[in-house]
């Protein structure tokens, strides 16, 4: 598996192409993260993290079929491959591990 850390911002978009399955494009990417994080997403920087996961092995695209409400053009669509199904996972399970480690007096309540 070739450079499956995973930043911040790659893991949501990463989340984001898996929870949108067979709807996972770059506007629809954008729409749904800047819905979920309530602030504006820039689609240049969505689409480079997407390359980037795509070069990381993370996921992998295909070209849809042209419609006729982009002009013709076809949309890139985006799926999440086993090695980016377990880069989440792996992710999930840290979080974990530090959620479950922290004393109940740690936030001062």
């Amino acid at each position: 598996m070739k450079g499956t850390q995973l930043g911040e911002f790659e893991e949501v978009v990463l989340l984001t192409i898996a929870l949108l399955y067979d709807d996972a494009y770059g506007v629809a990417v954008v729409e749904e993260l800047s819905q979920r994080l309530q602030r504006p997403m820039s689609l240049g920087v969505v689409h480079r993290t997407m390359q980037r996961l795509e070069e990381k092995g993370l996921v992998r695209s295909r070209f849809g079929e042209a419609t006729a409400e982009r002009g013709g053009r076809r949309k890139r669509m985006f799926s999440v491959t086993a090695d980016g199904e377990q880069s989440l996972r792996e992710a999930r399970r840290i979080r974990d591990e530090l959620w479950g480690g922290i004393p109940e007096t740690a936030f001062g309540n």
